[in-house]
């Protein structure tokens, strides 16, 4: 698809949808807890809905309700199962060392860039503690074996989302085990977000391994902060909006947001991406609009739905500004946005950051491959329009 845009500020009132990094760890707790669990979670998307289809493929029931989901424990867990990604890096990362802990030969689906995103160095440590991993094609991965207990260790420094599924694998475990992480914890909120899931649930997330995970009976799903930033960002760009739903205690490391878009109006930056990878690209459309800002610690943006480095460059190139990259380092030039054509590449950050871009554009803006928004944020048009954006959709 493609959307066309013209120059115009957003009005009214939003309320964010819940956070998508949440729900997938809700989810998890819920299909292994003790009894039934009603997660409010009035909002979907892609991502969320494959975690949902593979908890189910290993023995839970989750029903679709008004405002959320019904999740109802697996009672047996399948000697095999084949779990259906998508394309959620999140979904397989979490699920495969789970998979692993409960002893069920799995085929997972890849689909999208999820194939050629990366899984060392959690892969050479499952085989160390007991399983079999082979890619059978491009887009499959097969997991057999079991992890048994013990001390692992893990690389902090690639993604997070590996040390999440270890404290999900680990805490479902009969014997306790430990999890040492070495080197420069990247994304460290996120863990945090994982630990603070679990204690929900009434796991110890220091006390891994024989632990029962309790329902709570009802449970909320708090408002997406990585979400919240475009229209965060087009407030803070002029736009007169009210924003309802967001959490100022949220351990959601994307929280920083309220902190840097300040910094962002009062001069030239240098903001550290290790914790807040998801930001980078509408940050970056804020520093081109003012001042300029040099992000570090890039290196993993580069493993992202895109080449998350070389897609935000293109879209401000391509939008009239200015940003140049080395190995580690991002820099964007205050050089003001008139509009363009920018390609989404399939990436739902770079298409979302283009639409707040459009707010303050001179010209038009036309983004190719629209309806990536889906993975994330499938009523973020909608919601745009709703909002005064001014903005059609077409075929190609």
């Amino acid at each position: 698809m493609i959307s066309s845009l013209l120059p115009r500020k957003l009005q009214g009132d939003i309320t964010i949808i819940p956070s998508k990094s949440q729900a997938h760890r809700l989810l998890i707790c819920a299909a292994f807890a003790d009894g039934p669990t009603q997660l409010r979670c009035p909002d979907t998307n892609r991502d969320i809905e494959a975690t949902v289809n593979c908890l189910c493929a290993l023995g839970a029931q989750i029903l679709r309700t008004d405002d959320g989901y019904a999740v109802f424990p697996a009672e047996r867990i399948p000697e095999k199962a084949e779990l259906d990604c998508n394309e959620s890096g999140s979904t397989l990362r979490f699920l495969l060392p789970i998979v692993g802990a409960l002893g069920v030969d799995t085929t997972f689906l890849l689909s999208g860039r999820l194939p050629q995103r990366p899984l060392s160095p959690l892969w050479e440590e499952m085989e160390r503690m007991g399983c079999t991993l082979s890619r059978p094609t491009q887009e499959t991965i097969r997991c057999c074996g079991k992890l048994r207990p013990g001390a692992y260790s893990i690389d902090g420094g690639v993604s997070s989302q590996y040390i999440t599924g270890l404290l999900f694998a680990l805490s479902l475990m009969d014997s306790p085990s430990t999890l040492t992480i070495t080197g420069k914890l990247e994304s460290k909120p996120y863990v945090g977000l994982t630990r603070d899931s679990l204690r929900r649930f009434g796991v110890d997330p220091d006390q891994l391994g024989a632990a029962r995970f309790h329902t709570p009976g009802q449970i909320e799903v708090e408002g997406d902060w990585s979400n919240g930033a475009f229209f965060l960002a087009a407030q803070h760009l002029g736009s007169e909006l009210t924003i309802h739903g967001l959490d100022q205690t949220s351990p959601q490391g994307d929280r920083a947001i309220m902190d840097l878009l300040p910094l962002l109006a009062k001069g030239c930056p240098t903001i550290s991406a290790a914790d807040i990878p998801d930001l980078v690209p509408i940050l970056s459309v804020v520093a081109a609009v003012h001042h300029g800002a040099v992000f570090t610690d890039i290196r993993r943006l580069r493993l992202k739905e895109s080449d998350r480095v070389a897609s935000t460059i293109a879209m401000l190139d391509n939008l009239g500004g200015r940003a140049e990259a080395t190995e580690d380092t991002l820099t964007v030039y205050g050089t003001g946005l008139t509009g363009g054509t920018v390609d989404a590449v399939n990436d739902h950050r770079i298409a979302m950051s283009t639409a707040i871009a459009a707010t303050v554009c001179t010209k038009p803006v036309t983004i190719k491959n629209s309806e990536c928004v889906s993975k994330s944020y499938p009523q973020f048009w909608e919601e745009y329009e709703r909002l005064g954006g001014d903005h059609e959709q077409y075929l190609w």
